[in-house]
C-alpha cells in the first residue's frame, strides 16, 4: 500500500470517530476546499480553520458522531489520492442522511496538503430546507 493511500485511509478512520481533535494533526498544514458554490462561508479553509470554522459547524447539523464515511473506491499515486465515498448517519433531528462524495487529496509523502470535497449539494440543500 502506498504511503499516500495509508494517509488518506487514516484520515477517514479518524473522521469516522466523530472526534475532530483526532483529525486536526493530520490536516494541520492542509487546505480543504469544499467544491460547492455558495454553500459554505469560505471557498477554502486552512490550518485550524478547517476544524474550527468549517468542520464543527457542519458536524453541528448531525447527530453526535455522524455522519460516518465508507470508502467505495480509492485510487492512489505517490502524491495524489481520489476517493469515492458514501456519507451516512442521522441529522440532529433524527432524519436519515445518505449522500455520495468524491474527494481528491494532494499529499507530500504522508502529509495531506490539499483536500477537494465534492458532494450532492442539492440533496444537502433539500435536507436543510426542511
Amino acid at each position: 500500500m502506498l504511503q499516500s493511500e495509508r494517509a488518506v485511509r487514516e484520515f477517514f478512520d479518524r473522521l469516522n470517530t466523530g472526534d475532530l481533535e483526532q483529525l486536526r494533526p493530520l490536516i494541520q498544514g492542509a487546505t480543504w476546499r469544499p467544491m460547492i458554490k455558495d454553500m459554505t462561508s469560505a471557498e477554502a479553509y486552512s490550518g485550524d480553520a478547517i476544524i474550527d470554522a468549517f468542520m464543527r459547524p457542519v458536524r453541528g447539523i448531525f447527530a453526535p458522531g455522524d455522519p460516518k464515511v465508507s470508502i467505495d473506491l480509492l485510487v492512489a499515486s505517490e502524491d495524489a489520492v481520489a476517493v469515492e465515498t458514501k456519507g451516512y448517519g442521522a441529522l440532529a433531528d433524527g432524519r436519515p442522511y445518505d449522500n455520495r462524495y468524491a474527494w481528491f487529496f494532494q499529499l507530500d509523502g504522508d502529509r495531506i496538503v490539499e483536500i477537494h470535497e465534492y458532494l450532492d449539494s442539492n440533496y444537502v440543500a433539500t435536507l436543510t430546507a426542511k
